[in-house]
């Protein structure tokens, strides 16, 4: 008799994940490429690991408001050799990043020097703080208002002691 079970489906789909976890927390496949990302003046700096990539396949790449770092390191031919141990991860490093609106990407540069992948992202001249310089009106206008003012109200103060 066939038997009907209706998680067998599911038992295979969570079997799938729970190995490829086991797949890509080992270090010939690592689950993100390590980076430190700071801020200096009117700029940010990202520095990323990326150890033995082949220099000619890293591209920085950036499209609507996405900034996308990958590199690939090539396997070491097999012929000829009898692996002992094989750790080191080959294959294609990528991350992204989510830029705010308060990037200049035309300004974005990158270089990669001894493994290390550094881009530098300068802040756009529109959202930096500045300072608003506050105008003051002309004070000649008053002044002669004043004066008036003031010459009328002697006036007047006058002729209020002369008749009294």
């Amino acid at each position: 008799m066939l038997r009907f079970d209706p998680f067998s489906e599911l038992d295979a789909v969570a079997q799938g994940l729970l190995s490829a976890g086991r797949e890509a927390g080992s270090p010939r496949s690592p689950r993100f490429m390590p980076m430190d990302l700071y801020q200096v003046d009117d700029h940010y700096v990202l520095t990323a690991d990326l150890p033995g990539a082949d220099p000619g396949s890293i591209d920085v790449d950036v499209e609507n408001g996405v900034l996308t770092l990958t590199g690939r390191r090539t396997p070491m031919s097999d012929t000829g050799v009898r692996w002992l141990t094989s750790e080191r991860f080959a294959g294609v490093y990528r991350r992204q990043l989510t830029l705010g609106e308060s990037i200049d990407t035309a300004g974005i540069a990158a270089r990669y020097d001894n493994g290390v992948l550094t881009v530098t992202i300068p802040i756009a001249e529109r959202a930096k703080p500045r300072r608003i310089v506050v105008e003051q009106g002309s004070d000649e206008p008053q002044c002669e208002q004043l004066a008036v003012a003031s010459s009328t109200a002697v006036d007047d103060e006058a002729r209020t002691d002369t008749t009294g």
